[in-house]
């Protein structure tokens, strides 16, 4: 039913976001801001701003940016994990239509948590963050992958997590499936067509002839 699926990364393909809240939350700590999980819930992964503008002043800010981009790089390091159930969806629908990663990590992060992940080898393409001008839940992100691979928006699935990465893809004209986790408990995901408990019921959903 669909010609094309754009993935999102943390939270659908990698368990990472609990990895960039501790990392906000430690440098934040340094200024003597206490960022809450609900905090970031609401700022990060609903509003898809930045949790640093916390901090009033700019140059304050720069400095806790290089301090959380560090200790995230040791955490994904120490801590990224492959989802469980990714593996085995991705197999099964490899090579049925084209698949891509649509993310708004940067790449240097992208390729440290993938570093052994075994997953790149499914996908067509990756857009992360320096590849488009919008960051989601603008819907820059899914029209330029839509545009790179030449598929029209309203013929193409959107697997996200988040409330933004939801309003970015539906806001492009895909359809898309949500599979929320606690991270991102209490967003909005009424954009959604279809909101799964796992990745696991993929290709289930893809098999039936309405989608339902």
């Amino acid at each position: 039913m669909f010609d094309g699926i754009f993935w999102d990364n943390d939270g659908v393909l990698m368990a990472t976001e609990h990895l960039y809240y501790q990392a906000n939350a430690e440098a934040l700590s340094t200024a003597g801001v206490e960022l809450t999980l609900e905090d970031f819930r609401r700022i990060s992964l609903r509003l898809g701003e930045s949790v640093l503008g916390l901090v009033a002043d700019a140059a304050e800010r720069q400095e806790l940016r290089r301090l959380r981009d560090r200790i995230y790089r040791r955490l994904l390091g120490e801590e990224s994990r492959v989802i469980p159930g990714v593996r085995e969806t991705l197999e099964e629908l490899h090579g049925r239509m084209p698949m891509a990663v649509v993310t708004s990590c940067r790449r240097e992060n992208f390729l440290r948590m993938h570093r052994d992940s075994g997953l790149l080898g499914f996908f067509d393409f990756v857009l992360t963050r320096e590849d488009y001008g919008a960051s989601k839940p603008d819907p820059e992100p899914y029209r330029a992958a839509c545009d790179r691979a030449g598929l029209d928006p309203a013929r193409c699935l959107a697997v996200e997590d988040s409330q933004r990465g939801v309003t970015s893809a539906a806001r492009a004209g895909l359809s898309v499936a949500a599979i929320p986790d606690k991270m991102n408990r209490g967003g909005d995901f009424a954009a959604a067509r279809w909101l799964l408990e796992g990745v696991h019921q993929l290709p289930a959903l893809l098999q039936s002839k309405d989608g339902k």
